[in-house]
């Protein structure tokens, strides 16, 4: 039975879900303060980070981050008045920090992230956003291989998760890529990943498709959730009722108030993610690149290259903070040493990161008619795809091929 299904948020989940939906033959609506590609899914690292199993908090995390708030150099910075706010999520987060946690973490998410490249692909074919999507190694670099097989027990959780890797030192490192210095000798190249190569564009050519095979994008702030009894039929948009068989709320680090009306108090709190863009840079790396020790990532992107990472806590409100930026600058300066670029562009934007570290996905239990897809951390782009395949497989009345359990928005009642 074919259906009209509004969806709120238009970045990389909400789209996909919207091309997806469509594919199943329902009609679709995609709502969005900002529209397409604005937001997070404008700002991200751009790698499909399919590898990328090992959460945020890990084994010792307790330890390392009072000092790493008290160091310039680390990539954890928090508002210090929002801490009061964040504390009670941020005790929750903190107790996954541990082995058990971390595996379990990996398994959890590997289904939803683990053949990404693939997932943009089948996405993107016939839309005309094929272009951005490149395949592409992703390489974990590091000073020394020493300083690698410190990150061993890491390692061995990616390859649970089905993933190998070549390690390449020296001359050999020199060899595949020689625009990085002589502190970083030691690289991990794993291949079967890729990048977008402008995400903002991606989505937003991806949403123009979605226009064109008839559906409907409205530019405008949800207030409120429309319910018969406890089934939802609609939504209140600019002040007038969208009526709608179903709806998927997909706004990312916004979603939590609308999560609250459909039955839901989930532990989502914003990670504020700073990029900087090198334009015309002298020197661009062959692949993306994350620099282990300064935890940031760089990417080559259409005519720039990107570097994203930082942690900030300090919530949806504040303005951007002026160190994340001047750290990126100096981590690349570092890794590439001598680069130049013709201008430089700021950005910082919010991942919208739940207290287990894993997306919630699927229906509602208290509100028939009502589908989740938000809170995947630092995986959203990796996982947009395969997110929007799955719920247009359950709002059409399918099975999907994979146990939605551990994303079910009703887990943490």
């Amino acid at each position: 039975m074919t259906k009209t299904v509004a969806i709120v948020g238009a970045g990389i989940v909400g789209v996909s879900t919207a091309v997806w939906l469509q594919r199943e033959g329902h009609r679709v609506v995609l709502i969005d303060q900002r529209g397409p590609g604005e937001g997070t899914s404008h700002g991200n690292g751009g790698v499909l980070a399919s590898a990328s199993v090992v959460p945020v908090p890990v084994p010792g995390l307790w330890k390392m981050a009072p000092r790493m708030l008290f160091d310039p150099r680390q990539p954890l910075f928090l508002k210090w008045g929002y801490l009061p706010r964040l504390m009670p999520w941020l005790l929750r987060y903190m107790r996954h920090a541990t082995t058990e946690g971390v595996a379990s973490r990996a398994r959890a998410i590997a289904p939803i992230i683990g053949d990404s490249l693939n997932d943009h692909l089948a996405l993107a074919e016939g839309t005309g956003a094929e272009r951005f999507v490149v395949p592409s190694d992703y390489l974990y670099v590091y000073p020394t291989r020493r300083q690698f097989e410190v990150d061993a027990a890491y390692w061995q959780v990616r390859r649970k998760a089905g993933w190998d890797w070549d390690v390449l030192e020296d001359e050999d490192f020199t060899a595949y890529d020689p625009c990085f210095g002589q502190d970083l000798r030691c690289a991990v190249r794993l291949g079967g990943h890729g990048r977008i190569s402008d995400p903002g564009a991606y989505v937003k050519a991806l949403a123009a498709h979605v226009e064109r095979q008839g559906g409907q994008i409205l530019k405008a702030e949800v207030s409120d959730v429309v319910r018969d009894g406890l089934r939802v039929i609609g939504l209140r948009v600019g002040g007038e009722t969208l009526t709608c068989d179903a709806v998927v709320l997909a706004a990312g680090a916004w979603s939590a108030k609308l999560a609250a009306k459909l039955g839901a108090k989930v532990p989502l709190e914003s990670e504020r993610g700073y990029h900087l863009e090198l334009w015309e840079p002298s020197v661009m790396p062959k692949a993306p690149v994350m620099v282990a020790s300064g935890k940031f990532v760089a990417t080559p992107m259409d005519g720039r290259l990107r570097l994203a990472g930082i942690v900030e806590f300090g919530g949806l409100e504040a303005e951007p903070s002026r160190a994340p930026f001047a750290l990126l600058e100096d981590n690349i300066r570092r890794a590439i040493p001598g680069i130049t670029w013709k201008e430089k562009v700021e950005w910082m934007g919010h991942r919208p990161s739940m207290a287990d570290s894993l997306p919630v996905i699927g229906a509602f239990p208290d509100a028939p008619g009502a589908y989740a897809g938000f809170g995947h951390d630092h995986v959203g782009l990796t996982g947009g795809p395969k997110t929007g395949r799955l719920l247009a497989q359950v709002i059409s009345g399918r099975m999907p091929n994979i146990d939605l359990a551990p994303y079910s928005p009703g887990r943490f009642q």
